[in-house]
């Protein structure tokens, strides 16, 4: 028998029966059991153990440092956690030992795809990781990646969840990290998302009503009245039946949210955010998914804190009249302005002019905030666009995280953090719709702004250029964040780095890096995910005003997760072993 010239010699059969065990070029660990010669990967696909030292009895391959058991022929592991190990073809001929390098395990996008599906189900992070690896190893797009794990949570647990929107945060951002970068932001969505929704049961869907034939206005009314009286088992018949009749997405989106906007402030802002994310989502999700995604929003309407009946919203001034009446009175403009035979479209056109962005912004930051609420109304009455308001309380709210001084209790970093979110969050959504009812949500937002003062006293000095040559080092600013309480070194240092000319990009991969090597706890993906966005819809814009407000975004960010650094790391120590064993590389040496 002849073998090919790409086969690798094992050596004498004789020799491997008095062996028991050897590794071989390309890092191959061959056995000589029950008189056979088999041949797998000597790196354990768990963690990457050497094989060879491990254990073989009764057809059983047992790795000594987790315990991980293969079927020595076939490579099939029996802990799910462990994965399949590499198996290769062996021959013997004249008493030599011959390997095919070529392992007989297919590793196609299909087959991490469905270890990726496995991963989430069994909630197995090194799984997860490894089924991300090979997937953007193999091409395929990240939002594809994303779209698993939307489904799975989405299927599984009580609704959309932080996992959820961790997952979707990271899926917008992926396009201003590299491909490290890319894993980790997906591994770590995907494990957020494993961990909400795994072991948890199925989400069975309710029925639509018996006919379709109800007008969208009178569903949107009647959705109205559930999500009031807090009776989701209505609100979801009602939002499906909405599905079913074909109503788009867009007005689903104004249908919902109008709902969400009815009362103040939702849950600190949470319920707002979390129905934007499950848009943003919807944008790159299959259809087939629509009706688990939304239906996934309406268990948060059960029970969600109404912020208009809470004290500081009502004393020691009352915030929740002033917003009532501004918003009468616009329904009422826009009444008279259509009987009028005006125009009815609700989205204006108006820009204001850089001084008068400045000036709303000093007064979204002010100690005044009726005067706000009346300022934003008579800009809107104007005909200002509400998304360009939108984005000043966004820029304000970033301003608080700029300002906040870390004297403040450390749970204080997420007050300004809420903020920030939902005025993101608005500004997305205003963005895609002219549904007049949802500037409503301005309002709440700039009042959550003015909440916030407190945690500017005292106000935190913005970093000034020092004048000192800035260093394109990235790593300084990563070593900054190993160390705890550098909010001030790493402010200064990116301060250094924007006057001195340091690319923009770059320091958004960085920024990311800062955030996805560490154990992040939620709200840290929030902030990454919302200061870039904010960032990027400024760059549309000319003038020493947005170039400022640029800067706000990227200071507030490098606070917040100087803030929240360093931590454990043991995520992404799992994704580093998870590209390290998919490259081949040796994770442990024999000394």
């Amino acid at each position: 028998m002849s073998v090919s010239l790409n086969w690798i010699s094992a050596g004498n059969l004789e020799a491997l029966k008095q062996e028991g065990a050897k590794v071989i070029r390309g890092g191959i660990a061959v056995f000589y059991h029950e008189d056979q010669v088999y041949a797998v990967d000597n790196r354990c696909p768990h963690l990457g153990f050497p094989l060879h030292m491990g254990s073989l009895c009764d057809g059983i391959l047992t790795c000594h440092w987790h315990h991980a058991r293969f079927d020595v022929c076939s490579g099939g592991t029996l802990d799910p956690w462990a994965d399949d190990v590499p198996s290769y073809e062996v021959r013997v001929d004249g008493g030599e030992v011959w390997v095919n390098p070529v392992s007989r395990r297919a590793e196609g996008a299909e087959k991490y795809k469905h270890r990726l599906k496995e991963g989430l189900e069994q909630n197995i992070g090194i799984v997860i990781s490894k089924a991300v690896v090979g997937l953007i190893e193999a091409g395929v797009p990240e939002q594809d990646i994303a779209r698993i794990g939307i489904e799975f949570g989405t299927t599984y647990g009580t609704g959309w969840n932080a996992g959820l929107t961790i997952l979707t945060a990271m899926a917008q951002s992926v396009d201003k990290l590299d491909k490290n970068g890319k894993i980790l932001a997906l591994y770590q969505g995907l494990v957020h998302v494993a961990r909400g929704s795994s072991g948890r049961g199925t989400r069975h869907l309710l029925s639509a009503l018996p006919s379709a034939d109800v007008p969208f206005e009178r569903l949107t009314e009647w959705y109205r009245s559930c999500i009031e009286v807090r009776d989701t088992q209505g609100a979801e018949k009602v939002l499906i039946t909405a599905i079913l009749k074909g109503i788009d997405t867009k007005r689903l989106s104004e249908m919902m949210l109008v709902a969400a906007t009815d009362h103040f402030y939702l849950d600190g802002g949470h319920v707002f955010d979390f129905h934007s994310k499950a848009f943003e989502a919807l944008e790159w999700a299959e259809v087939s998914q629509k009706e688990r995604i939304l239906t996934s929003l309406v268990p948060m309407m059960a029970r969600p804190t109404r912020s208009e009946e809470l004290h500081q919203w009502q004393a020691p001034l009352n915030l929740v009249e002033p917003i009532k009446q501004a918003v009468n009175e616009l329904e009422q403009n826009a009444a008279q302005a259509k009987l009028a035979g005006g125009s009815t479209d609700a989205r204006q056109q108006t820009a204001l002019s850089a001084d008068t962005e400045e000036q709303l912004l000093k007064q979204l930051l002010s100690d005044t905030p009726v005067q706000t609420i009346a300022l934003l109304r008579d800009l809107l009455i104007a005909g200002t666009a509400p998304e360009q308001l939108a984005q000043l309380v966004a820029l304000a709210a970033a301003e608080r995280i700029v300002r906040f001084h870390t004297q403040n209790d450390f749970g204080d970093w997420i007050a300004v953090l809420h903020t920030f979110t939902y005025a993101h969050a608005v500004h997305e959504r205003l963005l895609q719709s002219d549904e007049p009812m949802l500037q409503r949500a301005i309002f709440h937002g700039a009042v959550s702004v003015y909440l916030d003062r407190f945690l500017n006293v005292p106000t935190a000095a913005r970093p000034k250029p020092s004048g000192s040559a800035a260093s394109a080092d990235h790593q300084e600013l990563l070593d900054l964040l190993d160390l705890r309480q550098q909010v001030g070194p790493a402010a200064q240092w990116v301060m250094d780095y924007i006057h001195g000319g340091g690319e923009p990009g770059a320091l958004l991969n960085t920024l990311g890096h800062a955030l996805l090597r560490e154990d992040a706890e939620f709200h840290s993906f929030q902030m990454y995910e919302a200061a870039v966005a904010e960032y990027d819809r400024w760059q549309a814009a000319t003038g020493s005003f947005a170039e400022k407000a640029k800067e706000t975004m990227l200071l507030a960010c490098t606070r917040y997760l100087a803030a929240h650094a360093p931590t454990a790391r043991e995520l992404p120590h799992t994704a580093k072993i998870a590209w390290r064993l998919h490259k081949g590389e040796r994770l442990f040496e024999e000394e």
